[in-house]
């Protein structure tokens, strides 16, 4: 792509997409609407109080009282300028609340994303090099066993093998509960905390890109310009990396900018089994307090990642592939 194109892609990019956030925010507030249960009625339960009138106030504080188009204006209003509300249960406003547990989610999903594409596409690569053969068979076999396991289960048998049975690594939580830490020591800490939340997200992702390039570098290997390279002498490293490996990374690129996003939606039961503080487990939290407020910051927020890992995606495509052109 030329760097003169690329003003005209984003901003072109930035249209469509906020486009489509604006559509998944009208989608979102009447799915969230559409669901049993009034939030007027839960923070009545919680305050110990649910008579007719105390109802009414807090159907009027909250904005609860007044037709819906009217609720979906003011809170279009509201996201514009970055005001996603306030949380009944938490007591204080969404943005806040969202701020404060993003960066969590951001670590166990970049680490999980790392781990998965960087160990999956390396597999791929083995297991193409060494097609038919047992290193073959045996790196298949564990791509369909990760991917075929469910997540909550994978974590739940993590926890008891590191933790309860040799107690090597912390079972809950992003840093030790009661010990105040600081510098490395409070990093590798956070680090410990991490390996298992993030090796249980990665691993199915693990499995996926392990298929997927084995595939495609396999499909790759029987083209002609390869065929041309071997011919012409050129060592079958090189060949691997410039020819091979570098073509088959396209498809490669392509999932994983829509796994990104996906990684987020993961991260809600992860986040759950091991106590992580992120947007996940304060989604699932707001879930069962009827927290509507909340729960729509968490799906503004995730899809606003989204669409900007989509962006990012597109980029590397035409980065990684000079022969793509992007459209204006």
């Amino acid at each position: 792509m030329e760097l003169s194109r690329l003003p005209a892609f984003l901003l072109a990019r930035a249209v469509k997409a906020a486009v489509v956030i604006l559509a998944i925010v009208v989608c979102n507030f009447f799915l969230i609407h559409a669901a049993p249960g009034d939030p007027a009625s839960i923070i009545a339960g919680q305050s110990g109080a649910a008579d007719a009138k105390f109802l009414a106030q807090l159907r009027a504080q909250f904005g609860l009282d007044q037709p819906l188009y009217v609720q979906l204006w003011l809170y279009l209003k509201g996201v514009l300028t970055l005001d996603l509300g306030f949380s009944h249960r938490q007591q204080v406003s969404v943005a806040a609340l969202l701020l404060d547990r993003l960066p969590a989610t951001l670590l166990l999903t970049g680490a999980a994303f790392v781990f998965a594409i960087s160990v999956g596409v390396a597999m791929g690569a083995l297991a193409a090099r060494r097609v038919g053969t047992w290193g073959d068979s045996i790196i298949t076999i564990l791509a369909l066993t990760f991917y075929a396991t469910p997540l909550f289960w994978v974590g739940l048998m993590l926890v008891l093998l590191f933790s309860v049975a040799l107690e090597w690594l912390p079972s809950f939580g992003m840093a030790s509960v009661g010990v105040e830490l600081h510098g490395i020591a409070a990093v590798l800490d956070v680090a410990k905390h991490l390996l298992l939340p993030g090796l249980t997200l990665g691993l199915f992702y693990v499995a996926v890109y392990a298929r997927l390039s084995r595939a495609t570098m396999l499909e790759v290997a029987d083209q002609d310009f390869v065929k041309t390279a071997r011919a012409k002498g050129v060592p079958e490293g090189r060949i691997l990396r410039r020819h091979i490996l570098r073509n088959a990374l396209l498809p490669v690129i392509t999932f994983a900018g829509i796994q990104a996003g996906q990684l987020i939606g993961g991260s809600i039961l992860v986040e759950t089994v091991f106590a992580w503080p992120g947007i996940g487990r304060l989604a699932f939290e707001a879930l069962l307090a009827r927290d509507y407020q909340v729960l729509l910051g968490v799906f503004f927020c995730t899809s606003v990642m989204v669409v900007l890992f989509n962006l990012i995606t597109d980029l590397l495509y035409a980065i990684v592939d000079p022969r793509v052109e992007v459209a204006r």
